[in-house]
């Protein structure tokens, strides 16, 4: 299967009642390591670009790698550029290759961020791929504070931005390392009951793995963005790969040897978003 856009992985997710990860992508190895967890799930991924992975590899050369794993794949993947600030960020996006922009104007004002997402989408739907935005602001373990997302605003958000999904800030924290918390479930069905777009959790790392499913399965939910809990799982191997042979130097032997655990990391965040099989 093909490249696909986030719409048409989304759209299915919110009809049938299951969400698709989105995977924070730093490198070659775990974004080969996504799409292969994906193929032994059966299930869609969607591999994300965000600003530390495109600080380190240019938007050109990351567009060719995501669609080269999307157009050998046999499940739908979505190349998306994730938390882009700019509109030029996206539209360097769009002309790469990429299936999905989030734009993220979640610091600004309402009216101005409606706006500029708005234009966002706009230019991504007249090139027929899909555009995600957020309204609240989803804060940063050990930074900046959440501003939790207001749900009229988010229902105002969702009519005049045109966005095909909206992140929403309900207790969800990026960079979060451990479990322990839980999104707030209350403002959730307040933001359900006045929208009708499917909605993101970025942060999903710190969503715990049994409320993952429940909001997977229950709400309009369709997208969680898990990126530390993958990088833990490199972390990991890339420090037993090293010390299992002091000796080793080649680049490439000591890298490959992420691969599995991240893919068997991945494989674990997938399933628990009970997507039907996809072949």
């Amino acid at each position: 299967m093909t490249v696909v856009n986030l719409a048409q992985v989304l759209q299915p997710a919110l009809a049938q009642g299951y969400a698709v990860g989105g995977l924070v992508c730093l490198g070659w190895e775990d974004m080969r390591a996504y799409v292969a967890a994906a193929e032994v799930e059966n299930c869609p991924v969607i591999l994300q670009a965000g600003p530390s992975c495109r600080a380190h590899t240019p938007l050109p050369v990351l567009g060719k790698m995501f669609r080269y794993l999307a157009e050998e794949a046999s499940v739908p993947v979505v190349a998306h550029l994730d938390h882009g600030y700019t509109f030029e960020d996206c539209k360097i996006a769009l002309d790469s290759g990429f299936t999905s922009l989030m734009f993220d104007g979640s610091r600004k004002p309402l009216e101005q961020n409606i706006d500029e997402t708005a234009a966002i989408a706009e230019m991504a739907h007249a090139a027929g791929i899909s555009c995600e935005g957020e309204i609240g602001f989803v804060g940063y373990s050990g930074g900046e504070d959440s501003n939790g997302t207001d749900p009229a605003e988010a229902a105002k958000f969702a009519r005049d931005s045109g966005v095909d999904a909206m992140a929403i800030s309900v207790g969800n924290v990026h960079l979060q390392q451990d479990k322990e918390g839980g999104l707030d479930l209350a403002r959730i069905s307040e933001i359900e009951a006045m929208t009708s777009i499917p909605l993101v959790i970025h942060g999903g790392s710190g969503v715990p793995v049994a409320q993952r499913t429940l909001l997977a399965t229950q709400t309009s939910i369709c997208k969680f963005n898990i990126g530390t809990e993958l990088r833990l799982a490199f972390g990991a191997a890339l420090r037993l790969a090293v010390a299992s042979d002091p000796d080793r130097f080649d680049r490439v032997q000591i890298l490959v040897d992420t691969i599995n655990p991240v893919q068997v990391a991945a494989q674990r965040v997938l399933s628990a978003f009970g997507a039907p099989a996809q072949r």
